[in-house]
């Protein structure tokens, strides 16, 4: 206990934190010893790479932990690096009544050089230094020795990654103190700890501003202090110092109120507008992160339907941008090309009524509602000689355009619904909606309408999030200084309007140790982290007078913990677990039951927050719930409607955390009611998003683990694979064998080695001339691949081995989509083979040895690799939340996961169940459910039997397909053509006879040179000379067609089906067995043999052999003779000019796959030779055109993966981090958070 000293100075009586002999006990360093004896300390260099190779961030010779991460180095470097103002030189300021060794620094001398920070001892020594200064000024230290011992701990504590503070401490606290920076104020205020006096700051770093969670009040008022444009500033001031900020903006008039100057309001969303604006323009801290805001509306506000609506409707706008502007593009070119393919009169060429082409292409456009004007325009670009118009296209990332022209984009949005809305939803009961100011009834809708648009848009695009408002406030300690009505940006810190929290949270991992979880070592953090956070709420300056004062008079703190995940996983229990759940609840309750018996100590010495004696009745209820959770009482509950999920103490595998849990909350209920309590909350669950990654951690908050496998960054450059460190430890706990755990491990990560590789390996890549140089190269590179077919390119083997011994064209080794494995003859289903093998599956879902019965230990919340179908379900997230929503003082900020086929349904009832249980608030994330997203179906938009078992095809089909789909992408590139394009004087061909209906027709092709279909000529055998010649000027028609660059399908597509006769069963075509028409089975054969529409043909075409050229009336003899692979060698050039692409019906003639990608043999490859530019003349990668006037080349079978696409399939979100562009971003709590660089979208 505490007790104050007539001088002022603290003196403390029995052990609690402080040990015994009033001493402050140390549990990790040595008296005499530097806290950092211990642990070894490394240099390395940090850089931050964008996608693109440019260097974001470089730094050398950082100082830390050997045991630290890249990331986690990459991250402190540079996160929480000071990057300017600190001195090469120091000196000490001297301080009456303040140990040496926390006297303040300052440059030495004018002649100072001044740079930044390059170890992170700086940054512990900074951070530990300047708790400790100003809690030996407030008076938390008996002597210098307990300052010193406090000194140590905390300095410990941060370099062994167990536990970290939020952003804001690192980025601002000890600046002034270790440095002596300063800078002019910025409007803060604080509170003196010695006279109790508001004050406005004259300094920006003197009293630091550690808080990252603040909520803010705004009134319904337009310009003065307090009001809306005010609230603005107020959140400019938080965003610049990293902080986040959230407010219920319900006071505001909806829409049509009466104004006090006569007219109506425009309502509540015009508003919010601004102030998405306004947040999306900071960027917080210069270098830290994108603004975190949360925007509040009471489910009874007369806007609420619009509110719940915003985010619907503006993604829908980013599609309606996306596609309209592709469409104009499209369309606007068209009426282009249609002017360009007039053969008339010029003047002729402009008139719609004169030109059909034109006609029709204005037709087109206003069909799908092109503005007239834009239609004039471009014809009016015409005639002043202008060819094409360049119409800006946008996409769906989040950082584009797209998303950049909407409003919603940078806050997080909540509605607050009461229990009475609940139960009217139940009993489909009326709602009313009530004015602001003069509180009638402004509408009256059912219940369960509003709760059907909350459902839908949760399921549409994730927002907005659900705050129980009458389940918070019943927890609610100080309801006699009004109702808790805003949360933070996460919604873990739920308290008063204007008032700030700033958080702390402990890496549980750090504190098992052969297999066994250090209670003590626990407890003893989790008490010197309530007096660091208290200490940090009394050195504070804030950004208002308002949240200053209220901030000092209530002391909320927020102590949380993070890497329930990984610790459950290690110690072998499934996140979805009654023993998981019980662990939870009782870690969650000894750490708040040890804050706030901590709490109750100090206000002993110090005295309770000043608002506490009038609360004073309802903080002990509150206590006393929290107590009978703890003690797993079902009933007995004090002013609850909703009754909360007590301890399980017969699951709890643990018993030593259940009689630790209970006699830490009986203590702290015990000093509560003798001496009130500090503060008036305690703990909250926090996303740790940038301090997760500085602790090292697998998981973050209370969240399940995202992925098995990481892709760990190399300090020089790079990532390689690495199993989570959970899963051996889980698997030895569960008894497998060293031998058995290496086998799974492998299974998952892979052996990182082609050498005994099925299918390709190196005795096949030794075939086809890869030396011991080339494999070494090989080898090297793959193992951090996701997939080998990365690794096979020239940047990987050299340009010289690729052109020289592999025979690859430059040309096509640079074509990203070029696919080196297939050019050389792998299939599918080698590299498949290969790639599980040297890749790993990337889960453990059927490992050798692993028992099924241990499958859900390794559960994430998403599928694992391209074969993983396990995942958490919905409840799991809810049912975890509920066994520590028990014991926290705040909420929790989680994402509830929910996979891509949830129905708005599904929707609602995790929210109902969330409330049932005790719940305060939470947030549903549908995988898919934001535009940015990629989504699976859309890569198999373009294969019916792909969509047809996406659709309806078992988990693992849709997966096959998947990951089919993910390598095989087709990228087009749209080439504008303005000229008719001559066909060769001498060109190639081939010639189909068949019988369709009793008919003979013989229809004849010519080809480009590169393959391209541009002219049809088609005969009719003894038919009338009409018909006949009406036949043969068609295909003049379509051959001038053609070679104006209309495309094959625009044909296809106009005449397959149509229906005179001659028609019926089709004779003599291998592939087309009935037509309804001559133009029907004319314009399937072209669509089969030039554009592999297979779906046009009756039988799937096969391709062909060389013997089987010139078949004639199928004699059953060949009139090539048999070619040897030699002669095939030899006579490329010859193939060149005999071999039609629309012949071989777009497919690799069988006797040629041994000549791809070249031979080994040097005498092979003959002057001029080119077998790969062979094969690209005989099946070229270039198809017809998509639109009128323009062709198309697609490229398919490359391994260019969509970036959003392999971040999805490595377990991340699919989106770009907006600081540093990689595709790294991972669910955390109800925010986002980067796995390369730590930017946040959150408040920690």
């Amino acid at each position: 206990m505490l007790k104050l000293a007539a001088k002022g100075e603290l003196f403390i009586k029995n052990a609690g934190i402080w040990g015994s002999d009033m001493k402050i006990e140390r549990k990790f360093t040595t008296a005499g010893k530097d806290a950092y004896a211990s642990l070894d300390f490394v240099t390395t260099v940090s850089e931050i790479r964008n996608p693109d190779g440019t260097i974001v961030f470089h730094l050398d010779n950082v100082e830390v932990p050997n045991s630290w991460s890249q990331v986690a180095s990459d991250v402190i470097a540079q996160k929480y690096f000071r990057k300017a103002g600190v001195p090469s030189r120091m000196k000490k300021v001297k301080e009456k009544n303040v140990p040496e060794f926390l006297w303040r620094s300052v440059p030495d001398g004018d002649d100072v050089e001044f740079g930044g920070e390059t170890s992170s001892k700086q940054v512990f020594d900074r951070l530990a230094g300047a708790w400790t200064y100003w809690g030996w000024k407030g008076g938390y230290f008996t002597t210098e020795a307990d300052a010193q011992s406090y000194f140590d701990e905390m300095r410990y504590m941060l370099a062994s990654q167990r536990s970290a503070p939020n952003s804001p401490q690192w980025f601002n606290t000890g600046l002034h103190w270790a440095y002596g920076i300063d800078g002019p104020a910025q409007g803060h205020h604080y509170v003196d700890y010695k006279t109790g006096v508001l004050t406005k700051s004259t300094s920006s770093y003197e009293h630091p501003q550690p808080h990252a969670c603040f909520i803010q009040s705004v009134s319904d008022d337009l310009v003065n202090d307090g009001g809306i444009m005010d609230l603005w500033v107020r959140e400019a001031r938080l965003f610049k110092y990293g902080s986040g900020t959230g407010t219920n903006f319900s006071s505001l008039r909806g829409a049509g109120e009466n104004l006090s100057g006569g007219g109506k309001s425009s309502g509540l969303m015009g508003f919010l507008k601004i102030g998405d604006r306004a947040a999306g323009a900071i960027k917080s801290g210069g270098t830290t992160r994108r603004a975190a805001k949360m925007v509040i509306v009471d489910a009874d506000h007369p806007d609420i339907q619009d509110f719940i609506n915003w985010k619907v409707i503006e993604e829908q706008k980013v599609a309606s941008i996306v596609a309209g502007s592709k469409m104009h593009e499209q369309k606007l070119n068209a009426i282009f090309a249609a002017i360009k393919a007039w053969d008339g009169a010029v003047a002729d060429a402009y008139e719609p009524k004169v030109n059909p082409q034109l006609k029709e292409a204005v037709r087109d456009a206003k069909k799908v509602a092109i503005p007239e004007t834009y239609v004039k325009r471009v014809l009016d670009y015409a005639k002043q000689g202008h060819t094409s118009i360049e119409f800006p296209t946008y996409d769906t990332d989040w950082d584009s355009e797209a998303y950049s022209s909407v409003s919603g984009q940078n806050s997080n949005n909540s509605i607050r619904v009461t229990n009475a809305f609940l139960t009217a939803v139940e009993k489909d009961a009326d709602w009313e909606l009530i004015n602001r100011k003069d509180g009638k009834v402004t509408k009256t809708i059912k219940a369960r309408d509003l709760w059907e648009q909350v459902g839908h848009a949760a399921w549409a695009c994730a927002d907005p999030g659900i705050q129980y408002h009458d389940t918070v406030n019943e927890w609610h300690t100080c309801p006699e200084d009004g109702a808790i009505r805003g949360s933070n940006p996460c919604s873990e810190y739920m308290f008063l309007d204007d008032t700030a929290c700033n958080l702390a949270s402990m890496n549980l991992l750090t504190f098992l140790k052969d297999g066994e979880f250090q209670i003590e070592d626990y407890m003893h953090t989790a008490r010197l982290w309530t007096v660091t956070l208290e200490i940090s709420v009394m050195m504070a300056q804030f950004p208002s007078k308002e949240i200053a004062q209220r901030s000092y008079d209530f002391r909320t703190l927020g102590l949380g913990y993070a890497n329930i995940g990984g610790l459950l996983m290690n110690m072998g229990y499934s996140y979805d677990s009654d023993e998981g759940r019980a662990l939870c609840g009782a870690l969650t309750a000894v750490m708040t039951g040890v804050a706030y018996a901590t709490s109750a100590e100090m206000a002993g010495e110090l005295g309770a927050f000043s608002g506490y004696k009038k609360n004073e009745e309802h903080m002990l209820r509150v206590m006393r719930n929290h107590r009978k959770a703890a003690h797993g009482a079902v009933d007995g509950y004090e002013a609850l409607a909703v009754k909360p999920v007590p301890l399980d103490h017969a699951n709890c595998p643990d018993a030593r955390l259940i009689d630790m849990a209970m006699s830490t909350w009986d203590e702290a209920l015990q000093l509560g009611e003798k001496h009130g309590y500090r503060n008036a909350q305690t703990s909250v669950i926090a996303p740790t998003g940038t301090i997760g990654l500085v602790m090292d951690c697998d998981t973050t908050g209370i969240e399940p683990d995202f992925a098995l496998v990481k892709f760990k960054k190399l300090a020089g450059g790079g990532y390689f694979k690495i199993i989570n460190q959970s899963v051996p430890a889980a698997l030895e706990k569960q008894g497998y064998g060293s031998a058995q755990i290496e086998e799974i491990v492998a299974y998952a990560v892979g052996h990182g080695s082609i050498g005994n590789a099925p299918g390709i390996n190196h005795t096949t890549l030794a075939g086809h001339g890869f030396g011991p140089n080339e494999l070494a190269k090989v080898d090297a590179a793959l193992e951090s691949a996701f997939d080998i077919r990365f690794v096979f390119n020239q940047w990987t083997l050299g340009e010289e081995f690729c052109t020289q011994v592999l025979g690859i064209p430059e040309a096509k080794l640079n074509d990203p989509t070029f696919d080196l494995l297939k050019s050389l003859g792998f299939s599918k289903a080698d590299v498949d083979a290969a790639n599980n093998h040297v890749c790993g599956t990337m889960t453990v879902e059927g490992a050798p040895h692993l028992k099924e019965e241990h499958y859900s230990i390794f559960d994430c919340a998403n599928p694992c690799g391209k074969t993983g179908k396990r995942y958490l379900s919905v409840n799991s997230h809810i049912y975890m939340m509920a066994a520590a929503q028990s014991f926290i003082s705040g909420a929790i900020s989680k994402t509830i996961n929910m996979p891509n086929d949830a129905t708005i349904a599904d929707c609602q009832k995790a929210y109902e169940l969330s409330w049932s249980l005790g719940v305060k608030a939470n947030a549903l994330y549908r995988d898919g459910s934001k535009l940015s997203q990629p989504l699976a179906a859309s890569l198999v938009e373009d294969d019916e039997d792909a969509q047809e078992i996406f659709e309806s095809g078992s988990n693992h089909e849709k997966a096959t397909v998947l990951a089919e789909k993910i390598v095989e992408k087709i990228i087009v590139k749209e080439i504008i053509k303005s000229h008719r394009e001559k066909m060769p004087q001498r060109r190639k061909g081939y010639t189909q006879k068949a019988n369709v209906g009793g008919h003979k027709v013989y229809l004849r092709t010519g080809e480009y040179e590169d393959g391209n279909l541009g002219e049809i000529f088609i005969d009719m055998h003894k038919e009338g000379a009409g018909f006949r010649a009406m036949m043969n000027n068609f295909a003049i028609a379509v051959s001038v067609g053609l070679q104006y660059g209309v495309p094959l399908e625009e044909f296809v597509d106009a005449f397959t089906f149509t229906k005179f006769e001659p028609a019926g069963m089709v004779q003599g075509n291998d592939s087309i067995k009935s037509a309804t028409s001559i133009l029907d089975y004319i314009f399937r054969e072209l669509a089969v043999s030039y554009l592999d529409r297979t779906d046009l043909a009756h039988v799937q075409p096969e391709g062909a052999s060389f013997d089987s050229l010139g078949g004639g009336e199928q004699t059953g003899s060949s009139n090539v003779s048999e070619v040897s692979d030699t002669t095939a060698n030899k006579s490329l050039e010859v193939l060149k000019q005999i071999s039609s692409t629309g012949y071989l019906r777009k497919r690799l003639p069988q006797d040629l796959v041994v000549l791809q990608g070249g031979m080994a043999d040097a005498n092979a490859q003959l002057a001029g030779a080119d077998p790969v530019g062979a094969l690209q003349t005989l099946v070229p990668e270039v198809a017809a055109a998509v639109s009128a006037g323009s062709s198309t080349a697609i490229s398919s079978g490359g391994v260019a993966m969509d970036a959003r696409v392999k971040a999805k399939m490595q377990g991340y979100e699919g989106e770009a981090c907006g600081e540093c562009g990689n595709y790294t971003l991972v669910r955390n709590g109800t925010c986002m958070k980067c796995n390369t660089c730590g930017g946040t979208s959150g408040c920690s």
